[in-house]
């Protein structure tokens, strides 16, 4: 009755490990990519940077998620956690281009900006996991 889950729990531990390493990995990146330092300001208590924070997680998390699923080795799927990285990255930079204020908006605790970026950043995990093939 167990088999199948004993036999498939080193694979299992290999893609966990493996998507923990590059969730862990993307956060420190987008934490170095923005201006102000989303940990600090969460300790503070500011609701804008907590909210931002947690769609980029999520944001790379969908299509990390799909990365496990769809791959049958983990080379693959690290490839494609590193793309959605990128793309991740690349979408809050675009925002922080377009509009320049958000990075006086999340340290102030401007909530509509958090909310943006959290939205943009589901939004865009949304898309890039239904690319991965």
């Amino acid at each position: 009755m167990f088999d199948p889950v004993i036999n498939a729990l080193p694979a299992f531990a290999g893609f966990f490990a493996t998507a923990c390493v590059l969730l862990a990995a993307f956060l420190g990146l987008y934490v170095l990519v923005t201006p102000y330092n989303e940990l600090a300001l969460i300790r503070e208590g500011n609701s804008a940077a907590a909210v931002s924070f947690g769609g980029a997680l999520i944001g790379f998390a969908l299509p990390l998620a799909v990365s496990v699923a769809v791959s049958h080795n983990l080379y693959a799927m690290l490839g494609w956690g590193v793309v959605a990285g990128i793309v991740q990255l690349l979408a809050y930079i675009a925002a922080r281009i377009a509009l320049p204020q958000l990075n006086e908006c999340i340290p102030q605790g401007k909530l509509a900006s958090g909310i943006f970026l959290a939205t943009l950043a589901l939004g865009v995990g949304i898309l890039n996991a239904g690319c991965i093939v």
